[in-house]
Parts: structure tokens; sequence; C-alpha cells
């Protein structure tokens, strides 16, 4: 077996079972990582005054990383300017959010080669390296230049925009390039798959050739690889001693009220204020039942070095008061809306808790929340998930409750539905939705992935000979 090389731009070292902090990405590099012997490469996190290409090399839980240092000036112009000022509001349909800067492509251009130069001398020959996310688009040219021959492929974790939202990008017909030298380019959906596609067929001129990708002189392998997560690890977590310790004081704490549950990394993409809207709309217009619910809204803050992040911040903090302040009584809070990261277990008891999930982001590449709810469930007593159309994850758990996250009267009338719904109903839609996240969990997105990454050259090899 070929060794496993994963590049992403941060390294998140797992520190041992339910202590990992929500983030769908890190749980599912390292539970390919732990399946296949490897190595996790990126950023430390750390910052330093001067690069040096220095590594840091350990081993976290069965997982080997090795880590870089980056320069301050790499840090504001790779992260915090091109990738999240710039790609990120924009392959999520933000093109009012998106800033275009020259020194942000500089730098990110100056941290994909720092990345391919420090990366190269670990690489053996048969190697597999899988590069993730929109930090590092150019790392495969950048690889190549220097040499590497092996099997590399690209995920994106993302959305992919439509072609015509990606033609407002400076630059772009370089950077849609740059993914052709890898050997496979994977993304969430078909849809953004597609979307891939259309832009490569009408603005490069490509062609289809069979199922391959020809343009700019190369051919690309592209395929759908929805994530998972691993479904039967977590339904296993809601039943440990600190998800139940969890459990009890959520069902203490809502003094039988029905919880519903919102857990998203703070940022414009997930729709939080539009879903307090939508509960907003559903307190104002069902008084009788307004008493009996209670929805906790989880946020972990993020990327506070971008403005656009502390000023969601405050309007969610303006609009949870606001809701509180016009439909509060003296026992009782609408809307506990908390800063805060919890460990996996405690989650896993805060989901299994819930009677209603609200998952209704603006534009999400999958949504592992959604999928990690359904794993917590009591199989006899589940909660019923409320998703958005817009959510990856909505193409698996066709039996959650579909809403238009921009309607504040489609949440409400979903929230109502999903309070009134019967057992019976809940049991069967939770069912099936559980039966796909077990058998579309993280290790057949891994093997899904690996096995097409692993099938490409062989297939090139073949017809060249």
């Amino acid at each position: 077996m070929s060794r496993l090389i994963v590049v992403s731009n941060r390294v998140n070292a797992p520190t041992g079972k339910g202590d990992e902090t929500v983030g769908g990405l890190a749980m599912a590099l390292s539970a390919a990582l732990r399946e296949y012997s490897g190595l996790w490469f990126g950023w430390s996190g750390k910052t330093t005054d001067k690069f040096t290409g220095e590594l840091n090399v350990e081993r976290c839980d069965g997982v080997t990383v090795a880590t870089l240092d980056l320069e301050e000036t790499d840090l504001n112009e790779y992260y915090n300017g091109y990738a999240n000022k710039t790609l990120w509001p924009l392959f999520h349909y933000r093109q009012d959010l998106t800033a275009y800067d020259r020194s942000y492509g500089e730098g990110y251009e100056r941290v994909n080669q720092r990345f391919a130069e420090t990366l190269a001398p670990l690489i053996e020959p048969d190697d597999l390296i899988w590069v993730h996310d929109y930090h590092l688009i150019p790392l495969a040219r950048e690889l190549r230049k220097l040499g590497v021959k092996n099997r590399i492929g690209f995920y994106l974790h993302i959305p992919w925009p439509a072609h015509q939202l990606m033609v407002t990008l400076p630059g772009h017909q370089k950077l849609v390039q740059s993914l052709f030298d890898y050997d496979l380019v994977g993304f969430q959906t078909a849809d953004y798959r597609q979307a891939f596609e259309e832009y490569v067929l009408t603005e490069a001129k490509g062609v289809m050739v069979g199922s391959d990708l020809r343009a700019f002189g190369r051919t690309v392998k592209v395929g759908a690889f929805p994530i998972g997560v691993d479904a039967a690890e977590f339904a296993e977590m809601a039943k440990s001693e600190r998800a139940w310790r969890t459990y009890n004081v959520m069902m203490a704490h809502t003094a039988f009220r029905s919880l519903i549950i919102g857990v998203d990394r703070l940022d414009y993409s997930k729709g939080l204020e539009e879903r307090l809207a939508g509960f907003e709309h559903f307190l104002a217009h069902n008084p009788d039942v307004r008493r009996e619910v209670l929805f906790l809204q989880i946020a972990p803050v993020s990327r506070e070095g971008v403005e656009a992040y502390q000023e969601i911040r405050a309007r969610l903090d303006s609009l949870s008061g606001r809701i509180n302040g016009e439909y509060a009584d003296i026992d009782w809070n609408p809307v506990r809306y908390v800063n805060k990261t919890y460990r996996r277990d405690e989650l896993a008891g805060v989901y299994r808790a819930a009677r209603v999930a609200l998952v209704t982001p603006l534009r999400d590449g999958m949504n592992l929340v959604a999928k990690e709810f359904v794993a917590a469930q009591n199989p006899d007593d589940p909660g019923v998930l409320i998703l958005s159309r817009f959510a990856g994850a909505a193409d698996q758990l066709k039996q959650a409750l579909m809403v238009n996250p921009n309607s504040p009267e489609e949440i409400a009338e979903a929230l109502k539905r999903a309070l009134a719904m019967d057992l019976s109903e809940r049991v069967a839609r939770w069912a099936e939705m559980f039966e796909n996240v077990t058998r579309e969990d993280v290790n057949a997105w891994r093997d899904a992935y690996v096995g097409a990454l692993s099938d490409v050259r062989e297939t090139h090899t073949a017809l060249a000979s």
C-alpha cells in the first residue's frame, strides 16, 4: 500500500477520542490517516519573525504530523487575505464581501511555494499526495515545478461557484489552470463538479474526454466524493459517560421544554442571522407554544482578524438580545447564544437531547453537523433535522425537512411541523438518514477518493503503453 500524505492549511492534531472540538475536516482527515500509514503536513497555526522552513514533526494519537510556522505577513496576505477575504466569500456566493488586493494574491502564491519547497524533500516515489481545500489550489503546480511526479489529488471542501461568479475573480483562469496539475480533482457534490466543468468548457474551451476534462494541454479526472462522518463511532460517543452527563444537564435546564439546537462556526455563510429571524418569526406567530421551546445556538468564534466576522458577531449579539428582550419572561429566555467551543462527546449529548436541529447555511460544501446530529439520536425517540436545501448534505439526507434559509416563514413553518411531528414519522425519517450516514461514512469517502487517485496513474500508464 502506498503511503498517504495529506496536506491542508491547518493541522489540528488529534489528542484522543472525544476531546476534539468542532471541525469536520480535522476529524475526517484524522480518521483517514489512522487507516493509511502516512503524514499530515500543514501550517502549525503559529507565526515566526522570519520564515525558515523548519519542520516540527510529532506523533499524535496514531497520526504523524509535520508542521511549519509562517511569517505574520504570510498570515495576513495568504490566510486572512486571499483565502478568507477573497476565495471564501466568492465561493460562498458573497460577492459583496469579496475583497481583491494584489498583495493578497502575491501572499497566496508565496505561501503555496513555501509549502511545496518544504514538503518536496519528504515525498517518496510511491506516495499518494492528497491536498485539501481552497487555501492550497496552486500547490500541485509548485510541486510539479520541483520535479514531483507522484499522483496528486485535490479535494475542495467548500462549494465551487457558478461560472458567472468565478469570472469576477481577477486571475481566475490562472487559478483554474493550476488545478490541471493535479491528477484528480474532487468536489462534495455533483452540482459543484458540474459548475467546475461548465467553467472549463465555457471559459477555457476545454473538452470532455470520456468522464475526464481536458484543457490547458492537460487532462484531469474529476468526481464528486461527498464527505461523511464516522457515524458508528459518533453514535457510540453519544452513549459515553460525558455525553450522558451533558444530555442530563440539557434535559434539566430545558425544564421539559423542547430543545432546538444549532451548532456552527461563527460565519456569515452559515445563515445564523436568517436562522434567528426564522425562530423569531416562529415565536411571533405561535404564541400558544412559545414558552414550550428553547433555542440554543452554539457558535464558536473564528477568523477574528477578518472584519466581516467581527461585524457578524456584533449583529448576532444584538439580534439574540432583541429576541430575548421581546419574548423572555422572568423564568425563561427563548434564545441561548454561546460563543464557546465544546468537545465532540459533549456535543453528542447536546444533539441527543434536542428535539430539533436547525442546520440552515446559506451555502455549504457539505455540513457535517447535520450528519453528526443524525448519528447521535436515540433510535427509539429521535429528533428532527431541518436542513437548508443549499447544504451539500441535502443531496443525501433527503428525509430532513428542507427549507430555503433566506425565508423566515419557511423556517418557522418547518419548526412548527418538526415540533408537532409524531413518533412514527420521526423514527421513519431518522432511520433512512441514519442508514445513509452509516453507509456513506468517512471511511467510504476516504476509500472512494484514495481509490480513484490510485487508479488515475495506472490508467494513464496503461494507455501510454
